[in-house]
């Protein structure tokens, strides 16, 4: 049976990866709707290709200027209505959003609301409004199947299991790039350096959320809504070959994995064929040239985002929402050269140091944070003057 998809953020490492899927097996799949910042030369090759009937922009000067160079009968929208015009499409089985950053919330919240089912590469969608997101999920009977490879590994270890009989999970991180580096190495890090990541190929932002271990700390939020697991069940666990991709481990101490070689194909694919699998032309992983694996604990001293993660994951409310916000615009800064990288952790724990929490909030008190906190980041950074 044909699926009909529509990918938010097509142009991105993500979105790339899940039209090549999509060409590897036209008979499965159709796209009927697209979205995209600005990178219009990637999105008109994307156009001629997959012929969707919809295609969003981030703005109405990029979208009118795409209408004079595409055919007439692509329906061309703009903005944050454009994305969730594109995510609830009457003919859209399946949304993938791969948007970076909160950006990402309100597109799948209508989706959900749409009866979409959802494959999430947005992890701040959940960072940040994981409470609201999970409660539709149910009340909707709406799948959100995670394309992070962390998380697609645990949905698959999970798969035919019972979540009562879970002792803990555990999210396999790489390291980044500076696993084997001293707090004092990292002060004269340069963007180069830290877009160097050693196993996986992704987007600038995560690259760096990768260097400074935020990306598992947001991933560990994310995984205690999607699992619906307390944070104290969540464990990372620092493997650099990035061949195990996450465990769970079940209350009589056996523990399941999902490994495979380095390539986000597989969990994309997953999500978008679910249940069924289908052929995928990657190198096959050969353990025996391998031949070990390694594992190590992560040192949240030297690894102080990580910790923040936990920290702000567990307060809950607007924290990891200010958290993430924060997070998104320094890192920005950093790849700009405004910040120096050691300096990414302390704005952001500045940050969190002076919101006052909601406990509860709605979609417009988690915008209201997200808001705030990244015009207090700018402030902060434009005051330090590097």
């Amino acid at each position: 049976m044909m699926k009909y998809l529509a990918i938010l953020g097509s142009t991105g490492s993500i979105g790339t990866q899940a039209l090549e899927v999509v060409q590897a097996h036209q008979d499965k799949f159709r796209v009927i709707g697209l979205s995209a910042g600005s990178n219009l030369t990637v999105l008109k090759k994307q156009i001629a290709t997959f012929s969707p009937k919809i295609v969003s922009v981030r703005s109405k000067d990029l979208a009118e200027k795409l209408r004079t160079e595409v055919r007439s009968d692509v329906k061309i929208v703009y903005g944050e209505e454009g994305l969730i015009e594109v995510a609830t499409q009457d003919d859209v089985d399946f949304v993938i959003t791969a948007l970076v950053g909160s950006i990402g919330l309100k597109p799948t919240i209508k989706a959900i609301e749409a009866n979409k089912q959802i494959g999430l590469a947005n992890k701040e969608t959940l960072v940040s409004g994981g409470h609201l997101v999970m409660e539709l999920a149910k009340q909707y009977d709406v799948p959100i199947i995670p394309i992070d490879s962390e998380h697609s590994a645990i949905y698959q270890s999970l798969n035919g299991e019972k979540n009562t009989q879970v002792n803990r999970i555990i999210l396999t991180a790489s390291g980044g790039p500076f696993r084997n580096k001293s707090r004092e190495d990292l002060k004269n890090v340069t963007i180069a350096d830290a877009l160097k990541h050693p196993n996986w190929t992704m987007g600038a932002k995560i690259t760096i959320d990768s260097a400074t271990m935020m990306n598992k700390g947001l991933e560990v939020i994310e995984a205690h809504w999607l699992f619906q697991m307390p944070y104290e069940k969540i464990d990372v666990m620092i493997h650099p070959e990035s061949i195990i991709h996450s465990m769970v481990e079940y209350i009589d101490r056996a523990i399941i994995a999902q490994l495979g070689t380095p390539d986000m194909k597989v969990p994309i694919q997953y999500a978008i064929s679910y249940p069924d699998r289908l052929n995928l032309n990657i190198d096959a992983l050969d353990l025996t040239q391998i031949g070990a694996l390694h594992f190590f604990k992560p040192d949240l001293e030297r690894f102080p985002s990580l910790k923040m993660a936990y920290q702000t994951g567990k307060e809950g409310g607007t924290m990891p929402t200010v958290l993430n916000a924060a997070n998104e615009v320094v890192v920005g800064a950093f790849l700009q050269g405004k910040v120096p990288f050691m300096e990414i952790e302390s704005i952001i724990d500045a940050i969190l140091g002076q919101h006052q929490k909601v406990k509860h909030p709605s979609i417009e008190e988690i915008m209201e944070a997200d808001r705030w906190a990244r015009v207090a980041t700018s402030t902060l950074i434009k005051s330090k003057g590097w």
